[in-house]
């Protein structure tokens, strides 16, 4: 199947390693320019050049929590590429605890970064893109079910849903499609921290994989097909649901 991505510009942030970078690679070898971003400079020139198209990727380093950044993140696909058809838009996990023990500044914090940064930078993007575009948000398998000890996670995620349903009826019209992506437990550095944090990390992991009706967790590289197909013009009637990469793990329907 050709997805149509060939001369498509993507934007895509917390993308130096994990789920993002794994999909600005799929994307590159189908033919489309990315955009990656993340907080630390040096990361994103390294994915940059990882990705072996220097014609065809840049790296940004931006922090979605400062108000400037959403703005400059869509100059430089524009400056570099020429224009922008859409952004996977993804920041870092959370830092755990229960909600009976997180204090009010780290809610503030998280939600400047996780919540209202994302919101920004999508209403920023569907601004500067034209029809066919799309825009994916990474959330979490939270959406649908909380997971124990992430009291943050359970509080914004859903949230981040539910806006972007609510701007997928907003710019459907305008040929804008906007989902989100939730992903379950995949090997990236988020969950070995989380497996590590446990105490027995191999246990922790074992007891994971339990839960899973694959039996396994999932590759970076898996949820990376699916989030540049569902970015493609070959998903162009998928918008506004949230769609698990889980393995099977979310028992809702």
């Amino acid at each position: 199947m050709d997805l149509g991505l060939g001369g498509r510009v993507y934007l895509l942030t917390g993308a130096s390693r994990g789920l993002g970078y794994a999909t600005a690679e799929c994307l590159v070898a189908e033919g489309a320019s990315v955009v990656v971003s993340s907080r630390s400079p040096e990361g994103v020139t390294a994915a940059a050049e990882r990705l072996g198209a220097k014609d065809r990727a840049i790296g940004v380093a931006a922090d979605l929590g400062d108000p400037l950044a959403a703005e400059r993140l869509v100059a430089a696909a524009r400056e570099r590429f020429g224009r922008l058809d859409g952004a996977l838009i993804s920041v870092g996990g959370p830092p755990r605890g229960t909600v009976a023990a997180l204090e009010d500044a780290q809610w503030r914090e998280s939600f400047e970064t996780v919540f209202l940064g994302s919101v920004r930078l999508a209403r920023t993007v569907a601004n500067a893109v034209g029809e066919g575009a799309a825009i994916g948000l990474v959330l979490s398998t939270s959406v649908r079910s909380p997971l124990a000890g992430l009291g943050l996670s359970n509080g914004l995620r859903p949230g981040l849903a539910g806006v972007a349903k609510d701007m997928s009826d907003e710019y459907g019209p305008r040929g804008i499609r906007v989902f989100s992506l939730l992903p379950g437990r995949i090997l990236t550095d988020r969950n070995r921290e989380l497996f590590e944090a446990t105490g027995d990390p191999e246990r922790a992991q074992r007891d994971a994989e339990a839960t899973i009706p694959m039996g396994r967790l999932g590759e970076p590289a898996e949820f990376g097909r699916v989030a540049a197909f569902l970015l493609s013009p070959a998903a162009s009637y998928v918008t506004g649901t949230s769609i698990p990469v889980d393995g099977g793990a979310v028992r809702a329907l």
